[in-house]
């Protein structure tokens, strides 16, 4: 892999604009943050790219959810089970989950005679919904939208954006909202699980982590798939703390990157939150001398975008469209749980960057030689910082 060098601004560097939450300031890094030095290599993205056979992705999870293999990368690979996970955690550690709630996202919308699929993206601060739609082109400021399934649910668009996005604004809200959505979405599995005849009920349960508590996401935080009560309360008498935060993961987790020079890619933005108290709980953990265990991306992102260049988390209420590439300098998490990622992914670039570039192609290629099972609904590593 050629060699890159990238910065990326720490707060409250260069870049970095404030964002008021939850009490007090938190940091929300520029989509531009990862642009390359003078007279560095750029970052390709053939260079995070690797041969996956199809018998590899999981089209279902592994029952019970803890029996999971897990894949420890560290200075040398281990072949482990999710149930391991506080054999390998100290006292003092604190895992940090993402509690964000799979929402029925995709709907079947009418303008008039024109059938528009839409999948919800993120909720808005002003109360709006970004959604991508297919057949977009058709739509225009001001359109009205009814919904199948549903005749109490109708929507205005606000306004289109150039990529297939628009902005809708909901004649419901809150629990009338929710309980429209239930009645006419649908979950927006990822495209590599295959259901020829559509989501299965058992999607609903089986693509919703324990920890799941507030509507928004379009996709599930997956490495939390794996936790069970049982292995909640083993981790509790080792000594492992838990804390959780709030990330909603948008419809653009699904889009592939289409730029050669990956520093030009545009991250989706989505909102989090972390609340004062999951702040203050987290920053006590690390003073104490515990390690900071994001459980998933989205948790590290979140918390890599909320904290100050020490490691210090602020509360953040706001959106984040942090791109972490290789060369990134992580100030605050010291280890990740994550399951295995599509090859051109930010998220492949982003366990590259955590735990080393070779040292990931080294373990990918050990979990496709040895049967692991790839993606949403497959198998789990655990990286040590590089």
């Amino acid at each position: 892999m050629q060699a890159a060098c990238m910065w990326a601004p720490h707060a409250p560097g260069p870049g970095i604009t404030a964002v008021a939450g939850a009490g007090a300031s938190a940091y929300k890094p520029p989509m531009d943050q990862m642009a390359p030095l003078p007279g560095c290599s750029p970052i390709r993205l053939s260079d995070f790219d690797f041969d996956l056979p199809p018998e590899r992705i999981a089209q279902h999870p592994a029952r019970p959810r803890d029996s999971a293999r897990l894949l420890v990368v560290g200075d040398a690979l281990a072949d482990r089970v999710v149930h391991d996970l506080p054999d390998l955690l100290s006292p003092g550690d604190i895992l940090v989950t993402n509690d964000t709630r799979v929402i029925p996202a995709q709907l079947a919308a009418r303008r008039g005679a024109a059938r528009i699929g839409i999948t919800l993206d993120r909720p808005l601060l002003d109360g709006g919904w970004h959604a991508l739609a297919r057949n977009a082109r058709r739509l225009r400021a001001g359109d009205a939208l009814s919904f199948d399934g549903t005749p109490e649910l109708a929507a205005t668009v606000r306004n289109r954006d150039p990529d297939g996005g628009v902005t809708l604004v909901f004649n419901l809200a809150g629990p009338a909202f929710a309980a429209a959505l239930r009645r006419a979405g649908a979950i927006a599995l990822p495209p590599y699980i295959e259901r020829p005849a559509g989501v299965l009920p058992q999607d609903a349960e089986d693509y919703q982590t324990i920890f799941a508590a507030h509507d928004g996401a379009v996709a599930a935080p997956t490495a939390g798939l794996h936790f069970t009560p049982a292995l909640l309360a083993a981790l509790g008498r080792r000594g492992v703390q838990r804390v959780s935060i709030t990330l909603h993961v948008g419809a653009g987790t699904f889009l592939p990157v289409r730029t050669e020079d990956v520093a030009a890619h545009r991250m989706h933005a989505e909102r989090g939150e972390i609340t004062p108290a999951a702040a203050a709980t987290i920053n006590a953990a690390r003073t104490s001398g515990g390690r900071v265990v994001a459980v998933g991306t989205t948790s590290l992102r979140l918390l890599e975008s909320a904290a100050v260049p020490d490691g210090t988390i602020r509360p953040f209420a706001g959106e984040t469209e942090l791109f972490i590439l290789p060369s990134y300098r992580f100030k605050t998490v010291d280890r990740l749980m994550t399951n295995f990622h599509l090859p051109r992914s930010t998220l492949f670039m982003l366990v590259c960057a955590f735990a080393g570039t070779e040292r990931m192609r080294a373990a990918y290629a050990h979990a496709i030689a040895t049967g692991y099972r790839f993606y949403s609904y497959g198998d789990a590593s655990l990286l040590e910082l590089a």
